[in-house]
Parts: C-alpha cells; structure tokens; sequence
C-alpha cells in the first residue's frame, strides 16, 4: 500500500498533536471533540477493555506510538507496534524513550504480512487501519494467527454527512473503506466477536479459542 504508505508519512506529525495536545484553540474547541471524538473513545474503549500488566501487545499501524507507550506506562510486559510509516514510527520511538518504557516498546517499520513473531501475542490492536485495507477478511485471519486472547478493530461507519465529507478528503490522495452494520456481520460470522458502536467507528472485540 504504497500511496497509504507516503500520505501517512507526510501526515505524521499532525496525527501525532491529535493525541499529544499540539494543536490550536480551534482544534482543541471544535475539531478534536467533533471530528476526533472516535479517536478518543476507541483509545479509551481499548485500553479499558485490555489488561496491560504482565500482558504482552501488537500494536498494528501504531503511527506515533500513543497505544504501546500507554499500556506500557501500565505495566504490559512486551509492545510491539508496527506502521508502513517511518515519520510515525520515529516518533513513537521518541514517545517511549521520553516516558521510560523504551526498553518495553519495540516499534518498526513492517508490513503486518511480513511479520512472524515466534509467538502469539496476548492482545492485538488495530486501530483506524482497516479504513485502508483492501481485503479486510484476509487480515483479520492474519490478526487472528499473531493473536492468543482477544484482538481490537476499529471500522470507520459508512453513511452520514461526516462519512461523506471523509471520503471527499481522501479522494486522490489514498483508498478509503467504510462499513455498515451488516457488513461487519458479515466479515466477523462464526467468530466470538462483539461490535460496539463509538460515535463515527464500529469498535470490534475479537476472542480468539486458543
């Protein structure tokens, strides 16, 4: 996904204020809460749901790092994150060296295909990645094959004036995917899945039967 690749590269010190509070009075009034709320609450809904100490982590398209060195501040055991971006992932390296967990937090520059870890890890998080994935079966199989209790997705909602004005945004500059209701049925069919609902995102928790 080389186009994803070189927008994300380009995008990555702005994605990074998102979450780091370097943005303007209007973002932090308007923007962050309006359009951002999904960020927000499935960051939160993810390190709720898991349990950090002890546990060990993929962080899959990690960008700048926020997940890993959160649950690493936490107590998990082991991060791995990995993202097509090198930007992002120099400043998620950044994020751990400066908060300590650096020695707890390994993140590269890798194609989630490519990777063959020598064990499952105990949780995976996939966040605002499978907007840009072209066959969403073929990963989630490959999430759950690196994966030993439960897996976290995050699919941006199809529909609405806010879905509509995302896909204007994106339009030439790399491929957008969005979902419905039944089509996250449909792809999580037969698996111990659970969908919630987070504002713009279908928040996915994914047990596996190991």
């Amino acid at each position: 996904m080389p186009r994803v690749s070189e927008f994300f590269d380009g995008y990555a010190a702005s994605f990074d204020a998102i979450y780091g509070g370097e943005t303007s009075l209007l973002s932090r009034v308007l923007i962050n809460p309006v359009f951002r709320k999904s960020m927000r609450l499935r960051f939160e809904k993810t390190l709720e749901s898991s349990t950090a100490r002890d546990n060990t982590f993929l962080d899959i398209g990690c960008g700048p790092g926020h997940y890993g060195v959160s649950l690493a501040k936490r107590g998990a055991e082991r991060v791995v994150g990995i993202d097509f971006s090198p930007s992002m992932i120099e400043i998620a390296r950044r994020h751990a060296a400066s908060a300590g967990v650096g020695d707890r937090c390994d993140f590269q520059t890798l194609d989630l295909y490519d990777y063959q870890p020598p064990e499952p890890f105990d949780y995976s998080i996939v966040m605002g990645v499978m907007d840009y994935i072209e066959d969403p079966r073929r990963f989630i199989d490959k999430v759950k094959s690196v994966t030993k209790k439960q897996a976290f997705f995050s699919f941006p909602a199809d529909g609405g004036l806010l879905a509509f004005q995302r896909k204007l945004r994106y339009r030439g500059r790399c491929q957008l995917f969005m979902y419905t209701r039944p089509r996250i049925d449909e792809l999580f069919q037969g698996m111990d899945s659970r969908v919630d609902e987070l504002a713009r995102d279908y928040f996915v928790t994914l047990s596996m039967d190991r």
